[in-house]
């Protein structure tokens, strides 16, 4: 749901991950379990925590794609640069979630 959310091919997410499309695709299908190396940085590039990347409830995916980056032909090399700035506020706010908490 959350690559084709951010409309991008299963090729273009396959190439970020360094893997070939059919092991994506082995993944995305559930026919293989993907790599935890393979999960981070797939979480890194959809802008979410890893457990997220497994939901199936489309109103908890709609609520993740306010990161949503949707360009046509983004390069494998695009998609590091949104991965690591998405990183960036995925952390930021949760060093600002328990900064929160600790006030309260």
């Amino acid at each position: 749901m959350l690559r084709g959310a951010n409309n991008l091919t299963q090729q273009q997410v396959a190439d970020y991950l360094g893997i070939t499309r059919s092991a994506y695709s082995n993944y995305e299908d559930g026919a293989r379990e993907a790599p935890m190396e393979v999960l981070l940085r797939s979480a890194d590039l959809f802008g979410c925590d890893v457990h997220l990347l497994l939901e199936e409830n489309k109103d908890v995916v709609d609520n993740m794609l306010v990161c949503a980056f949707r360009v046509d032909e983004l390069s494998a090399e695009d998609m590091n640069e949104i991965s690591y700035f998405k990183r960036i506020v995925k952390n930021y706010l949760k060093i600002k979630r328990l900064l929160e908490d600790e006030k309260d």
